[in-house]
């Protein structure tokens, strides 16, 4: 479901609008096609469960709230109250973030946590050697960049200065 929805919906037969929302009928067709078994049901209920409140539902349709390779408009909530994000990465990774800053690379979005275990985690998706990096989210707003609530733990912002990486875990 996330990679459809954030990647590749034409490779499901599905054509989102600019927010990325497709119709939730044509997504569980398109689901059915690896998983039979799969209901409209059952879709609302991961929505409804996901603790990290990556998908979000809006009438008879659905998007992913976050991580999209493909360009969506998000008009997220911006979060105005955090004072300290985290970032999960791989430890091969900090020279080049050290050098150019954190970039969303193939994504829309530089994606942070809220929390170091949220961060830690992610960044073990990429490797063993993982560093978690906390952003200082005061010099992002202070620098012009508007961080926006994506989901229940989840912050994105178009990029992260290195000035504003305040420490190394």
């Amino acid at each position: 479901m996330a990679y459809i929805l954030r990647h590749s919906p034409w490779e499901f037969g599905l054509e989102p609008d600019e927010e990325g929302f497709v119709s939730i009928e044509e997504l569980v067709n398109a689901v059915r096609k690896v998983y039979p078994w799969v209901t409209e049901e059952y879709i609302r209920e991961i929505v409804e469960r996901d603790e990290k409140g990556r998908y979000e539902i809006r009438g008879n349709k659905i998007r992913a709230r976050y991580g999209h390779s493909y360009p969506v408009i998000l008009r997220h909530e911006e979060d105005k109250e955090s004072k300290v994000l985290y970032h999960g990465t791989v430890r091969r990774n900090l020279k080049g973030i050290m050098r150019e800053g954190i970039k969303p690379m193939k994504r829309q979005y530089v994606h942070l946590s809220i929390n170091y275990e949220d961060a830690y985690n992610t960044g073990r998706r990429h490797g063993e050697d993982v560093v978690v990096l906390i952003i200082d989210a005061e010099c992002l707003r202070n620098k012009g960049y508007k961080i926006l609530k994506a989901g229940k733990k989840v912050r994105i912002v178009k990029h992260v200065p290195v000035d504003c990486i305040s420490g190394i875990l």
